[in-house]
């Protein structure tokens, strides 16, 4: 467990690109939310069509469970329970003619929903 503030030098369990930390930093400055302060917490929950859900979340409220990295500038938190099923995700952003947003990439899944937001493992 990391329990405080300081980026995991360890190797990140959640990738996320470049071009999905632009995306970040963008929402960011358009919320007009401290850079210095602001985490992405990336998680997953119950449901959704395939099992589990992924959560993504800009928050200042991170606990001391929770692991810290910090990719491209921004600072990830993950908890220890999401860890286990996010472990070599990578979070990318598309912004294609069918539409735009975040896509999760999870070595991990068995399956995984036609929309992409849902999977099992």
């Amino acid at each position: 467990m990391n329990t405080d503030t300081t980026p995991s030098t360890e190797q990140e369990s959640v990738i996320i690109t470049e071009l999905a930390a632009n995306e970040i930093r963008g929402i960011i400055a358009k919320q007009e939310l401290d850079p210095d302060k602001v985490r992405l917490r990336v998680g997953v929950k119950g449901g959704g069509c395939s099992g589990f859900s992924y959560l993504l979340d800009l928050t200042e409220t991170q606990k001391d469970s929770d692991e810290l990295f910090e990719q491209h500038g921004i600072k990830v938190i993950v908890d220890p329970k999401s860890l286990l099923y996010l472990s070599g995700v990578t979070v990318d952003f598309k912004d294609e003619i069918m539409g735009r947003g975040f896509v999760f990439n999870n070595p991990n899944a068995t399956s995984s929903c036609g929309c992409g937001s849902s999977f099992s493992a």
